[in-house]
């Protein structure tokens, strides 16, 4: 079971919160999503699963900019701006 609760709707009444398996919480002067509640129960297996995310998306920006760096390897020793930009104008 989920609902949907503002911050001051959260702070007034959170004992509330945990008869549920998770909240939305959201500005409703701005109507501005704002995040999520989850209870305890729920919360080593989500810690998990953003850890998880978090790693992976570590990874993917290591390997794009270890792809994008190996392209340099070695071309730009001892060269100046000048020089580079004169040889990709060729």
């Amino acid at each position: 079971m989920t609902t949907s609760m503002s911050m001051r709707d959260l702070t007034r009444s959170s004992k509330s919160i945990l008869d549920y398996d998770y909240v939305d919480i959201e500005d409703k002067k701005q109507k501005v999503y704002k995040g999520v509640f989850v209870p305890n129960r729920y919360a080593d297996r989500v810690k998990e699963f953003l850890d998880e995310i978090i790693k992976n998306e570590s990874m993917e920006n290591f390997e794009k900019l270890k792809s994008f760096s190996s392209n340099f390897t070695g071309t730009t020793e001892n060269r100046d701006f000048k020089e580079l930009k004169a040889e990709r104008w060729k």
